[in-house]
């Protein structure tokens, strides 16, 4: 056990731990005194070193806490600008759409965005015709095409056909089947329309701006078709130089269910 001790006698000691001057009062008073109550102060007397500052390459223990050498900074490369000569322009160039290639519209056609009239719409509807089913009939007065069904029904599609002087009846088949076909038109056509001041094409490829639409059904040898078109609105009028003339939707759902052969009466 250690003896008891004055308040100036700890203070003696401590200074002479500490390594300062004891003054002469006290010089003789000094006393021994347990390491784990003066360390402490002497932490408290002495200036402590700094993490990160001098001596950073080399870890140590410096009174009670780790000084350890800081991880060295990495440097990240940055892109270089690029430079821009004065009066000089730099051109991006950008991809453009091809154009649309359109065809004219009589001044004579309604409106591109008139309705159709309902009637003109798929419909399945009672037939009392004499054709079998499986054959394609051709209402020309009334404006419909009758795909003949089992049962007593048929489908019935409005459809533009011949305008005056352009109509005509007959019974004929499927000679082919296409689908986006190419125009030609024929060059009584093309002479015909030129006396009006609309110049045709004397082919034009298949696409959403043909006249011909998306599909095409090829009646026996004639120039005559059951087709689609790019001007809906016209569909339930005589319009056409003959052709019968579909919805694109309707030409596409009639050519999934007939082949080649199939019988189809005009009248």
């Amino acid at each position: 056990m250690l003896k008891p001790f004055t308040l100036p006698a700890l203070l003696a000691s401590l200074a002479l731990l500490s390594g300062l001057p004891v003054p002469a009062a006290h010089a003789q008073q000094a006393v021994m005194v347990s390491r784990d109550v003066a360390e402490p102060w002497i932490m408290q007397l002495k200036p402590r070193a700094l993490p990160g500052r001098a001596g950073r390459a080399a870890s140590r223990v410096q009174r009670g806490y780790v000084v350890r050498p800081s991880a060295p900074q990495r440097r990240v490369a940055l892109p270089r600008a690029r430079t821009v000569q004065p009066g000089r322009v730099q051109q991006r160039r950008i991809a453009l759409p091809a154009p649309v290639q359109r065809t004219s519209i009589p001044a004579s056609w309604p409106l591109a965005n008139q309705t159709i009239d309902p009637r003109f719409l798929p419909q399945i509807v009672d037939y009392r015709g004499s054709q079998k089913p499986g054959t394609i009939e051709i209402d020309t007065a009334g404006r419909f095409l009758y795909h003949v069904l089992p049962g007593g029904k048929a489908k019935r599609y409005g459809v533009g056909v011949g305008k005056p002087g352009f109509e005509w009846s007959g019974t004929h088949k499927v000679s082919q089947k296409r689908e986006w076909p190419d125009w030609r038109p024929p060059a009584e056509m093309i002479a015909r329309e030129k006396k009006k001041g609309r110049n045709l094409p004397s082919y034009m490829a298949g696409g959403p701006s043909n006249p011909l639409g998306a599909r095409a059904l090829y009646l026996g040898s004639t120039l005559y078709r059951i087709h689609g078109t790019n001007a809906p609105w016209t569909i339930g009028q005589n319009v056409s130089s003959g052709c019968i003339r579909m919805r694109n939707e309707d030409v596409q759902d009639l050519y999934a269910q007939v082949g080649v052969g199939t019988k189809v009466v005009v009248r």
